[in-house]
This record gives C-alpha cells, structure tokens and sequence, in this order.
C-alpha cells in the first residue's frame, strides 16, 4: 500500500490572516496534487519567538482550528497542522491539532521537550520562558497506518520515537524550525537516524527561512525512508516536498534487517 504526503514549507509572519491565507493556498495545491496527508510547519501562524506566543495563542476553538477542521473536510484530507501557540487556562503550549478526512480532530500533540539551549558563538533561546510542555505520546490511526506526530526538539530524545513505533507508527511527522547553528549540522542526520533506527518513513517540515524575521529557521524539509535515505526534500526556500510512503517496502525493510526483533529489552 502506497500513499502520498505533502509538507508546507511556507513563509511565517506577523499577520496571522496573511499566515492562515498562505497555508490554505499551499494546502489546496497539495490536495489538487494528489497528496492525502498533508502537514504544515511548526508555529505556522505565529512568528517563532516567545515575545508573540502568548500575543497569538488561542485555544481549541479558535480561529485557527476551525480554519484547519474545515479546509480537511472540505479538501477529504488527514492534516496535521503544524503547530500553533494554544491558550489553555493561563498556559501555552506548542500544539499540533490533527484532523481527519471529515474535519473530525483525531489527535493533538502539546511539545513534550522544551527548546531551551545555550549554544556558545551559536544561538540562546528559551522556550520556558513562555511555554509549558505537554505530557504524553501522539500516536493516530488512519486507513493507512498510524502516524506519529512529535514537534521539533522532540526529536532529540530517541526514546520517543522508539515508543511511537512499538506503538505501531509507520510514519512520523515532525513540524519543526532548527535554526542555522542546528539545521546545518544536525537536521538532516536527525530525521535519517530516527527514520533508520525505527524502520519507519520520518517527515520533517519546517517554516521557510525569512532572514528578516526575529528567527532565522533553517528550511530543508524533508522525508527519510525506513532505509535511511531521503526520498524528498528541498532547500530554505518556500516550496512544497511530495513523497510517497510505500508500506510494503517498509515491511520488506523490516523483514530483511529485522532491527526490531532482534531487540533484548531484558537488558536495557
């Protein structure tokens, strides 16, 4: 069983109408592609700094999942949305909401790892600041087969997608926005290593970069297959990656170099 996923590496600013305008379009273009899951950048309606997370947060009936529950019905897509800055109580979150083919919402992660690092001559953030991290795996079905979803420092904590995968994920999808200390050195690595160590199709989609915003992201979105290699991918630019997630070739992976039967979780 094949099916085709598409990221949205869009450009991300200050309007958040201009933001959600954008996303519908490349969203749109991908569906009239033939993409059947379809996945938007971390914090895709709000600029990638805590001096506008809690300024553009909104909660689980807010504008922008409504917008997002209605362009998946409309369209017979599964999307995962990127993340947004949720308002729950008096705290933030990084959230993906995710919906089905009817607009149904069929999983929402709240980033587990918060991204606070201290990288000398590089790059200092902290998302404590403003943010609180969320507890618990994303793991949702569809006809296809279970997807993972995780948000951009998740990734460096391979526990989790060890997790996702007995749990029976496929295909992991990452919104995410590694910076030019990180991206150049470690994006690309990291989406292979966890696609190879799983056996399963790893997808990564960041924002484009905009080297006049408060944050310079990295782009390269990209897909890793269950062989380690990356079967879709594009630079920093605005752009769409289509790839498509072949399950037979995962099992036949899987059958050949059985990684996962051969694990002895008796002694770690």
């Amino acid at each position: 069983m094949t099916f085709s996923i598409a990221l949205c590496q869009m450009h991300v600013n200050t309007d958040k109408e201009r933001n959600l305008a954008k996303a519908e379009s490349m969203i749109r273009e991908a569906a009239k592609k033939g993409a059947q899951v379809i996945a938007l950048p971390e914090m895709f309606n709000c600029p990638y700094s805590n001096k506008y997370f809690r300024e553009f947060a909104e909660d689980g009936g807010g504008r922008t999942v409504g917008f997002l529950s209605s362009l998946a019905a409309e369209l017979g897509i599964y999307l995962v949305g990127g993340s947004i800055p949720e308002l729950d109580q008096d705290n933030v979150y990084n959230t993906s909401f995710i919906f089905g083919r009817e607009g149904e919402m069929i999983g929402k992660h709240r980033k587990i790892h918060l991204f606070d690092i201290d990288v000398k001559g590089g790059i200092r953030f902290k998302e404590s600041d403003t943010l609180t991290p969320g507890d618990s795996v994303t793991v949702f079905d569809t006809e296809y087969c279970k997807i993972g979803v995780a948000i951009c420092y998740d990734v460096r904590f391979p526990e989790l997608f060890r997790k996702m995968t007995l749990d029976g994920a496929r295909l992991v999808i990452l919104p995410g926005a590694f910076n030019m200390t990180t991206g150049p050195a470690h994006w690309e690595l990291t989406m292979r290593a966890r696609a190879l160590d799983n056996q399963i199709y790893f997808a990564a989609v960041s924002p484009a970069r905009d080297t006049e915003g408060p944050y310079q992201a990295y782009g390269h979105s990209c897909v890793a297959n269950p062989w380690g290699e990356i079967c879709g991918k594009t630079d920093s630019r605005e752009s769409i990656v289509y790839a498509e997630i072949d399950l037979d070739y995962l099992e036949g992976i899987r059958d050949q170099l059985p990684l996962l039967k051969h694990r002895r979780p008796a002694l770690y």
